[in-house]
């Protein structure tokens, strides 16, 4: 997904041994208390369930029900007078605020990483539970199979999932590709598994479907970091090998299906693959990244509620942003250049901007180790229009009506003039009504409703690539 800076998502590895210091006044936060982070474009539900242990001191746990995270062990409880401090050592981070009105909440920050965030606690009997009622369960009408298959160009190994129509040959199969940043299978984010609903209906639908973890990520090797889009597509072409090894796959029914970043790659491959069979581009970009971003960063702040006062002078900061890191070649000027153009933005920021960055220094050094790492350089830069006029295979680009990320009409229209410019009348455009990125049915298109949107995957969005896919012949 193609968000700048991104959320600081909790990561979970290992228990914790905890050590307590016992508060004056314990009772005053035993309980359960439920706050909402807000943070970059993304709201994520906290939740503190603060108990005793057998001997009588405070204990607890963190949960963000958002991120599928539960049961993070908070480390250290402190209380004085009318202050709180939950230490939650696993994630390098700690919230601390006073108790308010009448001891039902507690107003105050969260700290991790060099940063603060407001955070009001409200006491609560129910723990909010995560709820995803598409998300398909076993047993299912259809085989499941762990696979791996080899990326012989990089040297990596890439796993993942097969799922197909049980005793059936010469199948038609789906190979998909996820969007930016490292992804599982599943596609996983904000709770939701957005490949695993849509490769359930669509195998349930006669299709076989291949899903895999992004080099690095889960079960597969290699480096995520230091990969570009090109380089993803390797491994994309490496799954349309091992598919053509099979002999229960038709090697001539092979597609892809892109989401956002995917969307790029899909084309990249199909201008490489002559026999591929389909292409599905879901939201995939037809701009430029350093066109698409500052459209992207007006959409979500106008979606947001924001005033062009509060967002346009980011905006234009960024765009001078992209340039420098376009144009300087020689990385330790583009650093000291990036440096500078940071500095002046920053002294010019509200003191609640800057707390929530922290140290300036670290918050900088963090950020420009994305911005000119190779992956972002090459986003920037490239340009999918020349790769979409050379799809010969039939495509469907779809994209939501409510997208703010990659908004429809831009890109649409590009992919459509793409196409056409070079020959292909075999496609069909889409823009499916009151959908966002992750094309679920939203409200505003906002980021932040991503994780409270019970929907996955709109079944409107999952019969329009089934039905399209089982139209072609």
């Amino acid at each position: 997904m193609f968000i700048l800076f991104s959320a600081f998502f909790i990561i979970i590895n290992h228990s914790f041994s905890y050590s307590i210091i016992n508060p004056t006044d314990p009772e005053k936060v035993i309980g359960n208390w439920q706050g909402k982070l807000n943070i970059s474009t993304f709201q994520l539900r906290i939740v503190f369930r603060i108990s005793f242990d057998s001997t009588g001191n405070l204990t607890g746990f963190m949960d963000s029900p958002d991120q599928s995270a539960k049961d993070i062990p908070v480390s250290n409880v402190v209380l004085w007078d009318d202050s709180v401090k939950f230490e939650v050592a696993l994630v390098s981070g700690y919230f601390a605020g006073k108790l308010i009105s009448d001891s039902s909440k507690i107003s105050g920050q969260w700290f991790q990483m060099g940063a603060a965030f407001p955070l009001v606690l409200s006491k609560t009997d129910e723990v909010p539970q995560l709820i995803r009622p598409q998300e398909p369960k076993p047993p299912f009408p259809y085989s499941v199979e762990e696979v791996k298959f080899e990326n012989r160009v990089d040297g990596i190994t890439l796993a993942g999932t097969l799922t197909k129509p049980e005793n059936e040959k010469n199948l038609t199969c789906v190979i998909l590709i996820s969007g930016s940043g490292g992804q599982n299978r599943d596609e996983e984010l904000l709770g939701h598994k957005p490949f695993l609903v849509l490769a359930d209906h669509l195998t349930r639908n006669g299709i076989a479907v291949l899903r895999y973890d992004d080099r690095g990520i889960a079960e597969s090797t290699g480096d995520y970091q230091s990969a570009t889009t090109k380089d993803l597509a390797r491994d994309v072409i490496a799954a349309i090998e091992y598919l053509k090894s099979r002999n229960d796959i038709n090697e001539l029914k092979i597609g892809l299906i892109g989401h956002s970043e995917g969307g790029l790659i899909a084309p990249i491959v199909a201008n490489q693959i002559e026999d591929l069979a389909f292409v599905v581009l879901m939201a995939g970009p037809g701009m430029m990244g350093k066109d698409l971003l500052p459209l992207q960063s007006e959409l979500i702040s106008k979606s947001m509620g924001l005033k062009e006062e509060e967002y346009s002078k980011d905006i234009q900061t960024a765009k001078k942003m992209y340039e420098i890191v376009l144009n300087e070649k020689d990385s330790v000027l583009a650093e000291k250049k990036l440096k500078e153009l940071f500095y002046e933005s920053y002294s010019a920021s509200p003191d609640s901007v800057k707390t929530q960055l922290g140290n300036p220094e670290d918050y900088f050094l963090r950020q420009v180790k994305v911005i000119l790492g190779s992956w972002f350089k090459h986003f920037l830069a490239y340009d999918p229009y020349p790769a979409l006029t050379k799809i010969k295979c039939p495509v469907l680009a779809i994209n939501g009506e409510k997208d703010v990320q990659v908004p429809p009409k831009e890109n649409l229209s590009l992919i459509k003039k793409a196409l056409i410019e070079g020959g292909n009348n075999n496609y069909k455009i889409v823009e499916l009504e009151g959908l966002n990125h992750l094309f679920q049915t939203a409200v505003t298109g906002a980021p932040t409703e991503y994780s409270m949107i019970e929907e996955t995957m709109s079944p409107t969005a999952l019969v329009t690539i089934s039905d399209w896919i089982k139209s072609l012949k």
